[in-house]
């Protein structure tokens, strides 16, 4: 089965499949039982659902039609623009039509009044006439009327005296009843038009048949005069003669149509004496002869142009004009239509590259307008977020890197604390990034020493991360170096501890030969002798310690500059006798130093207070505390810097 048909069978809802049911069961009821009343209703259901699985389908298939932007607008510009144009000049057109119908009947019936109404005006003096001179002043009336009604028929009747004209008429006596009256009337099938008059004992009737040569005298517009009567059936006028041709004149151009309009007139009937029919008279004609009618025909506009002529070339012009601007406007707006659907589509195109992840796609820009620069700004977008993806991979690249890193960094920390009889240690740090530049360790040595180091490196950040290492790489190096002297010498007796200033001393000369000048970092460095309880130690220009005894709290000295900076730096070498229940806190500026919103500091005091409060805690909650306090202090769960505790207590 083809892709097609497939797609549209799916697309089948229970109307149509009920639809199509009913049609078959309709088409076998009538091939069955024809006339049959089950066939009849599955007919009209049959029917119904017809036409609303017709609406449905013409539904979709406008929005399939109108889907593309392009057709929309032109379905828009059609109800916006073309419709209201078509509507008014078929207003207009109307307009035209029913007032130039309008004019036409309104000559029609005027002169038909003018007429019957010269007439009345002639048998009602006729009746008013002295008997003695009516029959003379009869026969002269009825003469010099021949000229203007050729079928003229008169009666006069005054009491047993009657006298007629043409004498072989065989015109009688309306009813009794007929008081004065005119217009038109039927008689025996015929129409006329007729006046009557009544004074004292005399009675005047003249009756005008009418003929094509009566309407060819009365009525000023050209054209085909047909009445339709109250039962429905129509006669052709004019009544009482032959048939003639059309009187409709020819068309002058394309636009001169015919018009045909009705009007009402009253018809009196004859064997009825009162009573009126309301019948519709229908003028056809054409909008060229009304207006040569309404228009003077003698006075010409320029030597053989009427003025009729000119108004009608007029009209014709300024419909051809306003045609022609319509189809120039028509014209333009397809063109900015072409213009706005090219831009919109060349957008929509981009965006099914951009979803396919093609971002080095570019559309065409055209124009200085406003779809220009959204195309500009399309292609900005697209620049933008491939540059952005280049980032976000490269980004993305050095994140993994940094978690390489951070993952190496953990390593260099002390993975165990040294197992010693007096001393308890814990240590923590805490990166503001990934890696720290913080650096903190412990080493056991021989003769039951401990080696305790603390450092700040100056910055955040990989730069600082890899000085750290390097610091502990150095501090491992030389302790392990000493270590193996000490071995290698074989002495059976107690060797003197290693010298923490000689160890600074060597740090800071191989950090300011191998690094830039601009690093640099601040260095602890302690051995702690479990036999005596002495620590000897080098501050190289860290933050003191804080020692904690009995309650009260008190700083180790500084002993020396920063390492890294100075080639001739000089570093001292100071001890601290520790008894049991001290507590060493040694700890970086990352600690003290973060600030809260009013730029307060959480500073030295604070902590010696923090500390003292708890000293009587684990070592691993005091730290835990310590930075909890500190993230409260800043309010924000992002550090600062980095912070680093090492916590030293005797037992």
């Amino acid at each position: 089965m083809p892709f097609r048909l497939k797609s549209m069978l799916r697309r089948l809802g229970w109307l149509d499949y009920a639809c199509f049911v009913f049609l078959v069961a309709a088409l076998a009821a009538g091939y069955a039982r024809p006339a049959s009343d089950t066939g009849l209703l599955l007919a009209l259901t049959a029917s119904l659902l017809t036409l609303l699985v017709a609406i449905k389908w013409l539904v979709r298939l406008v929005k399939a039609a109108i889907w593309r932007l392009r057709y929309r607008l032109l379905v828009a510009y059609l109800f916006i623009a073309v419709v209201p144009v078509v509507l008014l000049a078929l207003l207009a057109w109307s307009g035209a039509r029913l007032f130039a119908g309008q004019v036409a009947a309104y000559f029609v019936t005027n002169e038909l009044e003018r007429q019957t109404s010269d007439l009345l005006d002639l048998t009602r003096g006729l009746a008013w006439t002295q008997p003695s001179a009516r029959t003379g002043r009869a026969q002269w009336l009825a003469s010099s009327l021949l000229r203007r009604f050729p079928d003229l028929e008169v009666l006069v009747r005054d009491g047993a005296n009657l006298w007629q004209y043409p004498e072989q008429t065989r015109l009688s006596a309306p009813p009794p009843g007929w008081g004065e009256a005119s217009g038109l009337v039927r008689k025996g099938g015929s129409l006329y038009f007729w006046a009557h008059a009544v004074r004292d004992s005399a009675e005047v009737v003249m009756l005008v048949p009418v003929t094509q040569r009566a309407l060819d005298q009365m009525i000023p517009v050209s054209g085909d005069l047909a009445l339709l009567r109250p039962d429905a059936t129509s006669e052709a006028l004019p009544a009482g003669g032959a048939p003639v041709a059309s009187r409709i004149p020819p068309p002058e151009n394309v636009f001169d149509s015919d018009i045909t309009h009705p009007t009402v007139v009253p018809i009196a009937v004859w064997e009825s004496p009162g009573r009126y029919d309301n019948d519709k008279l229908f003028l056809s004609t054409r909008m060229s002869a009304v207006l040569r009618t309404v228009v003077p025909q003698k006075l010409e506009w320029r030597r053989g142009m009427t003025i009729a002529t000119a108004l009608w070339t007029a009209s014709v012009a300024v419909a051809v004009a306003f045609l022609i601007v319509e189809l120039v406007s028509v014209l333009i707006g397809i063109r900015l239509t072409r213009t706005i659907t090219r831009a919109v589509h060349n957008l929509y195109r981009g965006t099914l590259r951009v979803r396919e992840g093609d971002f080095s796609h570019r559309i065409e820009v055209h124009g200085k307008d406003q779809l220009a620069e959204l195309s500009d700004s399309f292609n900005s977008m697209t620049e933008n977020v491939q540059r952005l993806l280049h980032v976000a991979k490269e980004k993305e690249r050095l994140q993994s890197e940094l978690e390489i890193a951070r993952e190496v960094q953990n390593q260099l920390f002390p993975r165990s604390v040294p197992v010693s009889r007096t001393l308890e240690l814990a240590a923590a740090c805490r990166p503001a990034r990934l890696v720290s530049g913080d650096y903190y360790d412990y080493v056991g040595l021989e003769d039951s020493r401990l080696a305790l180091a603390i450092g700040d490196v100056a910055g955040k950040g990989i730069s600082a991360a890899l000085l750290m290492a390097t610091v502990q790489a150095t501090m491992r190096t030389q302790l392990c170096a000493g270590s193996e002297l000490i071995l290698a010498a074989g002495s059976t007796m107690r060797a003197a501890p290693p010298s923490t200033a000689a160890l600074v001393g060597r740090l800071n000369q191989q950090l300011f030969a191998f690094t830039p000048p601009e690093k640099f970092a601040t260095f602890l460095m302690a051995v702690y002798d479990e036999d005596t309880g002495l620590l000897t130690y080098t501050n190289a220009g860290h933050l003191p310690p804080i020692l904690v005894r009995e309650g009260t709290a008190c700083r180790l000295e500084v002993t020396g500059t920063v390492v890294g900076a100075f080639s001739f730096a000089e570093y001292g070498e100071s001890a601290a006798q520790l008894r049991s229940g001290d507590l060493l806190v040694c700890f970086t500026d990352g600690v003290t130093e973060p600030e809260n919103e009013f730029g307060e500091m959480f500073g030295e005091s604070r902590l010696t207070e923090l500390v003292i409060k708890n000293a009587a805690r684990d070592s691993s909650d005091i730290i835990q505390a310590v930075l909890e306090s500190v993230e409260q202090w800043t309010g924000s769960p992002e550090l600062q810097d980095d912070m680093t505790l090492l916590l030293a207590r005797m037992v």
